[in-house]
């Protein structure tokens, strides 16, 4: 079968891809913007993609279409296929029917925490021998793809609450169907299309809803919104994981600088290790991931014992390079929940070192102004603050920021961040770039800028 899918460098739907060639079929694409990393990843695996979305690309008729989100009436192409009735579906609904209707699905959900908490369950099962596919969106490290149609039973899905498509405005993740259900946590966002935390929890109510009898629900047992979403109805057994010592799995750091965790279920049993990750947020991640695993056999000691080998995301902390020591690093938090826990991450794992902070507020929720009245409290424990605020953010926004004081620096130009990151930053810091986009390569820049500077006064760079 020749599918062709409209959208396909997005993160989701290049995974769609990924498993369709796998699956057998003739696989190709297109998108207004065709560029690295996704790009080079698809044409490695033989998919041809087009650039842009003109008609004349159907002159070889598909036999089915799949459409991307953020594809919408009015769009030539999405005109194109509908006036000659070519047969279409969105990625979710052919995900689930081509994929996930004979597996044991794992579905990873929530506000934070699902690539991570996705990537970590996907390695644990790996790292058990139990081979599984995975949809994520992003690309963990152990395994260098965000996509996989496995060898087992087992197949690990990052399941969003965004909408499916322009003609199936559910959220995506009622499409799966899962045997387990993971929810890490659940806070109001994407402002652009739920008006109300209310709105988000129905939604969730849904997802609930497919769960079977026979199946499994873990929950995060501190977070009081999801315990909404339970007492709005389920119908499938519930395991609770918690760092307050009050679910069937509690975990907790055993050193100050929190590179050691250890694990116990409720009837006692522990294990130990150290890892590679750090920070309150990832500890309850990485409960979630090895209660999840449960669900597939795989024991509390041998899940726990696969976090040692666990070595992170793509763009989740990931330290990208060291110049003379300032350390780099690449992070997708665009929520004030998810920057509040990276700088406090941070600060556990390097005491006494500066934290720097450089954000690109680029998330529909963020330029909507919804969060403007909690962004700077989520920022107030960095030492330094880069902002670039895109155009349509007025001074409200900057008003917001204003308690914040000498710490803030705002920029309506990425090279004059760059510039002025470039001149305070000492040895020492820690920088970490946060957005949810390329944030205009400033950091690539700003590294390149370090470099040169460090390379004429005789010092080196590495790379991780």
């Amino acid at each position: 079968m020749h599918i062709h899918i409209l959208g396909i460098c997005g993160t989701f739907m290049g995974g769609i891809a990924a498993l369709a060639k796998a699956a057998g079929h003739r696989v190709t694409g297109c998108d207004a913007n065709v560029y690295p990393p996704m790009s080079t990843q698809l044409r490695n695996l033989g998919i041809d993609i087009i650039e842009g979305y003109d008609p004349d690309q159907l002159a070889v008729v598909p036999d089915y279409v799949v459409v991307g989100n953020a594809l919408s009436r009015g769009n030539p192409l999405v005109e194109a296929v509908l006036d000659r009735r070519i047969p279409y579906c969105s990625g979710p609904q052919w995900l689930s029917e081509h994929v996930l209707h004979q597996r044991h699905v794992l579905a990873v959900s929530g506000t934070h925490g699902k690539t991570t908490t996705a990537s970590m369950l996907a390695w644990i099962l790996q790292d058990s021998g139990l081979n599984p596919g995975f949809l994520i969106g992003g690309i963990p490290a152990n395994f260098g793809q965000s996509a996989r149609f496995g060898e087992s039973e087992f197949f690990v899905v990052e399941a969003d609450e965004y909408d499916t498509a322009f003609f199936d405005k559910r959220a995506k993740f009622v499409h799966y169907c899962p045997q387990t259900l993971v929810i890490t946590n659940l806070e109001f966002d994407h402002a652009d299309i739920y008006e109300d935390l209310d709105a988000i929890l129905w939604q969730f109510h849904q997802l609930m809803r497919t769960v079977p009898g026979n199946g499994r629900v873990v929950i995060n047992g501190d977070d009081q919104n999801v315990a909404k979403i339970i007492e709005q109805g389920c119908w499938t057994g519930v395991d609770r994981f918690s760092r307050a010592g009050e679910g069937e799995l509690n975990g907790r750091f055993t050193d100050l600088g929190e590179r050691r965790i250890e694990v116990a279920d409720a009837s006692g049993t522990s294990a130990s290790t150290t890892w590679k990750l750090g920070g309150m947020h990832n500890l309850e991640n990485a409960l979630a991931a090895v209660a999840a695993a449960q669900s597939a056999g795989v024991s509390v000691s041998q899940a726990v014992d696969a976090l040692s080998r666990f070595d992170g995301v793509k763009r989740r902390m990931e330290r990208t390079a060291v110049v003379s020591d300032i350390a780099i690093y690449d992070d997708f938090a665009h929520h004030p929940t998810a920057i509040r826990h990276t700088i406090a991450g941070l600060k556990k794992r390097y005491p006494g070192q500066r934290v720097v902070v450089a954000l690109e507020p680029r998330s529909n929720t963020m330029k909507m102004g919804v969060h403007n009245d909690s962004l700077a409290e989520s920022l107030s424990d960095a030492d330094l603050t880069f902002v670039y605020r895109p155009a349509e953010l007025g001074a409200q926004f900057d008003n917001n920021l204003a308690s914040l004081g000498s710490r803030l620096a705002i920029f309506g130009d990425y090279d004059a961040l760059v510039s002025d990151l470039e001149e305070k930053l000492l040895a020492g810091d820690q920088l970490v770039f946060m957005s949810n986009g390329s944030f205009g390569a400033t950091r690539q820049k700003l590294t390149l800028a370090l470099q040169n500077q460090k390379t004429r006064m005789g010092t080196s760079i590495s790379f991780e």
